[in-house]
C-alpha cells in the first residue's frame, strides 16, 4: 500500500516558460560581470608575477628561482598581504580558512581589500588558487547591484547567479557549475523540477564561461598520452590511485585545524602572514619553483613531460605542495584549495607512472586528482569533472565512477579542509 501511495504522488509542478524568462537578461549580466572580473584580477596579478619573478631579480642578477629569491618574495608577500589584512577596512574579509565556495554575502566595503589582498597572492606564489576570494566578491557585488536593480528577487537567488558564473569562469564550461549546484540543491527542499531551478543559475554559469573562453581561451586538457580501450590493469590502478590520493591528503585535513591553531598563536596578520611566507619560501626550495604558485600552469610542465623526472622528483614533489597548500591556507593568505590540490593529484599520478611503468599516465594523473579532491573539498560530482576534464578521453569516466567508490568510503563522513568560526572541521 505504502509503495502504492508513493507510485501515486503527484510530480512537483512544472515553473512556466514565462516564470523562467524574466531570470535570463539578470543572469546573463551577472555571468558577464563575474567573468570580467576574474580575468581582471588575474590579467593583473600576471604582469606582477611577471616583475616579481622575472624583471627584479633579472635587473639584481639574482637567479629568478634561486633559495634567496624564493625566500625573499613569499616573505615580502606575507608581509603585503599582511598590510592588507591589518590596515585596509574590512581586514580583506573572514579568516579564508572558514571560506569555500558557498560564499557568505560581505559587505561592499570589504570587496576591494579581497581583490587586493587575492591579486597579491596569486602574484607572489603562494600555493592557492582564486576561486574562494573571487566567488566571495563577485557574491558581495551581484547581491549589492541585484538589491538596486531588482529589489523584488530574492537575495538568494543573486548568490546563486554569482557563484555559478564564477564557477562556470573559473573552469571554462557552465558543466562543474551544473554539478555544483545540483548537488547543493539535493540538500535543499525546492519547488519544481531540479533544471526550473537551475536554469536561471546555468544561464550565468554559461555567460561567465564563454565570456571566459572568448576572451582567455583557457584549457584544462594537459595532452596527455591518450588512454585507448582500458583493461583490468588500468581499473586496479584508477582505485589504488584514488585510495592512496584520499588517504594522502586526509593527513592534510586532520592537519589543518592543529596547523591553523599555531598560526592562530601569532595574533597578529603582520606576524602570521611573513611567517607562513617563509615557510612557503622553504618549502619551495625544497620543492623547486613548480611547487610554487596556484599550479595549473605548472601542472601543465608536468604532464608535457611524463617522463622528465624521477618517481622520487614526483614524490617530493607532492609532498611539498601538499604541505605548501596545508600553509598557505592556515597562515592566513585569500585563495582557493582547489588548483593545488590538482597539481598534488597530478604530481602523484605521475609518481605512480614513474614507479611502475604500466601506469598510463592519463589514469594515474586522473585518479590521483580525484583522490586528493575528494578528500580535500568533499564535492563529489566536482571532483569527479575536474579530474575528468585534465584528460581528453571518454574511457577514463568509467575508470574514475568505479575508483571514486572506495575512495568515497574513506572519507564520507569526516572532516574536510575547511573550518567553522570557533576552529572546528566542518564535517
Amino acid at each position: 500500500m505504502a509503495q502504492d501511495t508513493a507510485q501515486q504522488a503527484p510530480l512537483p509542478p512544472a515553473t512556466p516558460a514565462r516564470a523562467l524568462l524574466p531570470s535570463i537578461l539578470p543572469a546573463l549580466a551577472v555571468g558577464v560581470l563575474a567573468s570580467l572580473l576574474l580575468l581582471a584580477v588575474e590579467e593583473l596579478a600576471e604582469q606582477l608575477e611577471h616583475v616579481l619573478w622575472q624583471n627584479l631579480p633579472d635587473a639584481l642578477d639574482v637567479g629568478r628561482y634561486s633559495v634567496l629569491w624564493m625566500l625573499v618574495v613569499l616573505t615580502a608577500t606575507g608581509v603585503l598581504v599582511g598590510l592588507v589584512v591589518w590596515k585596509v577596512p574590512g581586514h580583506a574579509g573572514p579568516d579564508p580558512a572558514t571560506m569555500g565556495l558557498d560564499a557568505r554575502v560581505l559587505p561592499p566595503g570589504v570587496l576591494p581589500g579581497v581583490l587586493v589582498a587575492t591579486a597579491l597572492m596569486l602574484a607572489g606564489g603562494p600555493s592557492l588558487g582564486p576561486e574562494n576570494p573571487i566567488i566571495a566578491v563577485n557574491v558581495g557585488l551581484a547581491v549589492w547591484l541585484g538589491r538596486r536593480t531588482g529589489p523584488r528577487a530574492p537575495g538568494a537567488l543573486w548568490v546563486m547567479l554569482a557563484e555559478a558564473a564564477t564557477i562556470g569562469a573559473l573552469f571554462g564550461t557552465p558543466v562543474a557549475a551544473a554539478l555544483l549546484i545540483s548537488e547543493a540543491l539535493a540538500g535543499r527542499q525546492t519547488e519544481g523540477p531540479l533544471w526550473d531551478n537551475v536554469f536561471a543559475p546555468l544561464v550565468a554559469a554559461s555567460a561567465g564561461a564563454m565570456t571566459t573562453t572568448l576572451v582567455a581561451h583557457p584549457t584544462f586538457d594537459l595532452d596527455l598520452p591518450v588512454l585507448g580501450e582500458p583493461g583490468w590493469g588500468d581499473l586496479l590502478a584508477a582505485v589504488v590511485i584514488a585510495v592512496v590520493g584520499a588517504l594522502l591528503a586526509m593527513c592534510a585535513v586532520y592537519a589543518f585545524p592543529y596547523v591553523h591553531g599555531a598560526f592562530g598563536l601569532l595574533r597578529h596578520p603582520m606576524l602570521a602572514l611573513p611567517v607562513g611566507g617563509l615557510v612557503l619560501g622553504l618549502l619551495g626550495a625544497l620543492g623547486g619553483h613548480l611547487t610554487l604558485f596556484k599550479g595549473l600552469d605548472e601542472v601543465g610542465e608536468l604532464a608535457a613531460d611524463p617522463e622528465g623526472w624521477s618517481a622520487g622528483q614526483f614524490a617530493t614533489m607532492t609532498v611539498v605542495k601538499l604541505a605548501a597548500l596545508l600553509v598557505a591556507a592556515s597562515c592566513g593568505f585569500r585563495g582557493g584549495r582547489i588548483f593545488p590540490a590538482v597539481f598534488v593529484g597530478s604530481a602523484l599520478g605521475l609518481t605512480a607512472h614513474a614507479l611502475v611503468s604500466d601506469v598510463h599516465p592519463s589514469v594515474g594523473v586522473a585518479a590521483g586528482v580525484l583522490g586528493v579532491l575528494l578528500a580535500i573539498t568533499r564535492q563529489g560530482w566536482v571532483s569527479l569533472f575536474v579530474a575528468a576534464v585534465l584528460v581528453a578521453s571518454a574511457s577514463i569516466i568509467a575508470l574514475l565512477c568505479v575508483a571514486s567508490l572506495p575512495a568515497w568510503l574513506l572519507v564520507t563522513g569526516r572532516p574536510q579542509m575547511q573550518l567553522r568560526a570557533d576552529g572546528t572541521p566542518v564535517r
